[in-house]
């Protein structure tokens, strides 16, 4: 007697096994074309298999982008999210800009398809969006503990750090120039949106006049 349950299982893992072969294939080409660079005839010729198998996956191009997007965001958000070997909510948040900048120099193509709108009509979905958006919760968190909550300082941030990166991807890849500003910027950044206690004299004690009712 054959068990369903146990084939049913069995195809399922075959059918993911072969759709991570795929999206394998896909980011070993885009490491060498860019994003812009993936034919699905290449991405058959490099998983081994014909152009149709990659349809029986993947209904378009952009279902496979949506696939690299979801790991590639899966990957950074475990990044980002490991223990920092400090306990200094500054020293954290500048090895959190550090890590931020080796996850995507490491990477260019992971950088220009989980930041910049590099694939024209191309919207992740939101499953894997998702674990973008629980790295940038960790930003948050990171941020509150040096007393940043304000959401426009939120967006400070993400457009400072990311504009670093950008910098360094683009003008200077394999170097340095725009990364080793990291320390200076969040110093800079603290000094501009860190609250600030205003120092406050004691009230000076008035002596009640004769006559005065106050």
């Amino acid at each position: 007697m054959i068990n369903t349950t146990e084939t049913t299982d069995w195809r399922e893992a075959r059918r993911r096994s072969a759709h991570d072969a795929i999206i394998d294939a896909a980011w070993s080409l885009v490491s060498e074309e860019g994003l812009a660079g993936l034919s699905l005839r290449d991405l058959a010729r490099r998983a081994g298999i014909t152009a149709p198998t990659v349809y029986a996956y993947f209904d378009s191009k952009n279902a496979i982008y949506d696939a690299m997007f979801g790991r590639a965001a899966t990957e950074f958000a475990e990044r980002m999210a490991e223990p920092f070997d400090c306990d200094n909510p500054r020293e954290i948040l500048v090895a959190s800009v550090r890590r931020f900048s080796q996850f995507c120099t490491e990477s260019p193509a992971n950088y220009q398809l989980l930041f910049q709108r590099t694939l024209p009509g191309f919207e992740p979905s939101p499953e894997s969006y998702a674990p973008a958006v629980r790295a940038l919760a960790g930003a948050r968190e990171r941020l509150a503990l040096n007393g940043i909550t304000e959401a426009r300082h939120v967006d400070m941030w993400t457009a400072l750090i990311t504009g670093l990166v950008d910098q360094q991807v683009s003008n200077d890849p394999g170097g340095d120039r725009w990364t080793r500003l990291i320390d200076e910027s969040v110093a800079m950044f603290l000094a501009h949106c860190q609250p600030t206690r205003a120092s406050r004299k004691p009230a000076s004690r008035q002596t009640r006049a004769k006559g005065n009712p106050t």
